[in-house]
């Protein structure tokens, strides 16, 4: 049977939370005080003293590391330096930040006192700070970008999460802290309000709420659950709290209206993180303070949403990797066990155990803010006794997102993994792309996607697609006629289509209309063919409206090693795997481009450099078609 996708969705108002809490009687239900939800304070001992002794060193060895740390001072150079350069500085901003966690779970655990004059200093650092955010996102206020604005706190990532881990040091140290001073859990608590929860209260135009035209995307719910933190934390006015909670539920409302029925995340498994796994932590924390009437886990599309993430799982560390996406990534595996948990995906629950094993689950310490790793120590036993399995999907298909993928066989990473896009050029993090693939081998990348460099400001600027990482020829996708794909809605995938079998796989995209008009293309068929346990076929069927004035070229990205064996053979070498590369010498001239990666953020996955093979066509005439196949040596 093969599937259609017309690329028609649109989205819909289904306002789920807003109906759930309306049906549960949310605003009668929600607790009146943080503590009533139940999660361990600081004079909780039993609870902290009782962590793996090992674990628990762990987190007093780093705090020992910032008994003597010199609080520094973001310069005004600092944040000029994104209009100067381009430079983000996030080191600038990530360092305290590290500092203070650090500081506070050491004494979380050691529970003596010893580190408790360093956190204050840090809570009175952040209560001295301008502006908690990142200099990249100055865009938001009406002053000059450049310098954060004292007179107009905005809300962006960054101040969302110092906003989350100064909530929460308040919760867990106001009342040592009134002991030395009864100004520092004052101050602090009113410059979270001044500098987050108020202007969450008083604005509805960051654009990320999702209250404008402007489409939103993994900031939602990332940001609404930091901002949804320290309301609950807070916020002592029980009608404002309500009112404001409902207002979290009506921006989120807008993120699920967004998301396609299929749970496809555009953004790819490592935006994943603060997408949909973000959105189940303000799912979590709404049902845990509404004492359990809060809960949407039955829903279709939730379930979907949280599946997504072992669909384009490729085999450990390696996701699938579309758009900005990281290559690997660890994918926040207590997040992943309890959505699985919750939702009763049995795959996706045991997938989480199966990654936390991986991370030294129950030796390591958790990583993440404050609230996430004492979540992660809540369930800290279970997990480590949960049954454990790789999610190997056989086969998989999003029809709205149009991505699809598969393996020679399910259960294993033996073998080749393809998976392939089709979608549009305006997608969140987007990348001209569609058509394209990535194909893995035995679990290890051939064919790739390079993902992106370091994010600077021209990454977000009229100039993206500048960047070569950016740029359709940079894919495993053809330059038609000279052109390469172009950025926006319009420019989208159509026919798309997909179909499964115990023996083949095969995925189809029109991808003309990604193309501009001068490339004269009147069709082109990019089809992937997976022949299980035996080869991998790319073809291109084409028709041009008139003979092409310029080369048209087949390009293939590839972290292997590439050689010619012989006319017609290219061989591709990759870490334990060598693959023969099939062409037709009557119809294409190959062309072995190695490059070197420079950039720190693509050596993370490719740091031996990438090889472009480019096939440029021989004679295309107006009507034609090409096939690659790859095999096993």
């Amino acid at each position: 049977m093969i599937v259609i996708s017309i690329n028609t969705y649109s989205f819909e108002k289904r306002n789920m939370l807003q109906k759930e809490s309306e049906t549960t009687g949310l605003a009668g239900a929600l607790v009146r005080d943080f503590s009533e939800i139940g999660f361990p304070d600081y004079q909780n001992r039993d609870f902290w003293d009782n962590l793996p002794a090992a674990i628990r060193q762990q987190y007093i060895d780093a705090a020992e590391k910032y008994l003597e740390y010199n609080w520094p001072v973001v310069k005004a150079t600092d944040y000029l330096e994104i209009i100067r350069s381009g430079d983000r500085r996030q080191g600038v901003y990530s360092a305290p930040n590290n500092a203070l966690q650090s500081l506070v779970m050491g004494e979380l655990v050691e529970g003596k006192g010893r580190f408790t004059d360093q956190i204050v200093n840090g809570v009175w650092y952040y209560s001295e700070q301008t502006w908690w955010g990142w200099s990249a996102h100055l865009t938001a206020q009406k002053a000059k970008h450049g310098l954060p604005d004292v007179n107009e706190p905005v809300i962006d990532l960054g101040v969302g999460e110092i906003a989350n881990v100064l909530s929460w040091t308040w919760f867990l140290f106001k009342e040592e802290f009134d002991k030395i001073h009864p100004l520092i859990a004052q101050r602090l608590k009113q410059e979270i309000m001044n500098k987050a929860v108020i202007p969450y209260y008083e604005r509805d135009d960051f654009w990320w709420m999702g209250f404008g035209s402007r489409s939103v995307n993994n900031w939602n719910p990332w940001t609404n659950h930091n901002l949804l933190t320290a309301i609950l934390i807070l916020e002592e006015d029980q009608q404002k709290k309500i009112k404001n909670v409902e207002k979290v539920i009506r921006s989120l409302d807008v993120f699920i209206n967004t998301y396609p029925s299929d749970g496809g995340c555009d953004e790819g498994p490592s935006y994943w993180g603060r997408a949909g796994a973000s959105l189940y932590q303000c799912l979590d924390l709404l049902k845990r303070a509404s004492n359990g009437k809060f809960d949407v886990y039955d829903n279709h599309l939730i379930k979907n949403m949280g599946s997504y993430i072992y669909k384009a799982y490729i085999a450990y560390p390696y996701f699938i990797n579309f758009a900005d996406a990281d290559a690997t990534t660890g994918g926040r595996p207590s997040i992943i066990y309890t959505y699985g948990k919750d939702t009763g995906d049995r795959v996706m629950q045991k997938f989480g155990v199966f990654l936390a094993h991986k991370q030294g689950w129950g030796e390591e310490k958790p990583g993440g803010k404050p609230d996430e790793q004492i979540m992660q120590l809540l369930y800290l036993n279970e997990i480590k006794e949960a049954e454990a399995e790789e999610a190997l999907v056989s086969d998989f298909w999003l029809p709205e997102t149009e991505v699809a993928g598969g393996r020679d066989k399910a259960g294993t990473s033996d073998g080749f993994f393809f998976a392939a896009k089709g979608g549009h050029n305006a997608e969140s993090h987007n990348h001209n792309d569609l058509g394209s693939c990535v194909l893995y081998f035995n679990g290890k990348p051939c064919l790739i996607d390079l993902g992106r460099e370091t994010y600077t400001a021209k990454t977000f600027s009229n100039k993206r697609y500048e960047i070569w990482t950016m740029q359709s020829q940079f894919h495993n996708l053809p330059k038609i006629n000279g052109f390469d794909q172009l950025p926006g809605r319009d420019y989208k995938a159509k026919e798309t289509g997909f179909k499964a079998t115990d023996k083949q796989i095969v995925f189809s995209t029109d991808i003309t209309d990604a193309y501009p008009g001068e490339a004269a293309i009147q069709k082109w068929e990019r089809r992937y063919q997976l022949d299980r346990g035996k080869r991998f076929i790319i073809k291109d069927k084409f028709q041009f409206n008139q003979i092409p004035e310029n080369p048209t070229t087949l390009n293939f990205v590839t972290y292997c090693k590439v050689s010619e064996s012989k006319p017609g053979t290219l061989l591709l070498q990759g870490e334990d795997f060598t693959l023969e590369l099939a062409y037709n010498t009557n119809a294409v001239d190959p062309e072995i481009e190695f490059i070197e990666i420079t950039d720190q953020g693509l050596k993370r996955y490719w740091p031996n450099g990438v090889t472009r093979v480019i096939f440029t066509l021989k004679d295309p005439g107006m009507t034609g078609e090409n096939s690659i196949a790859i095999v096993k040596k």
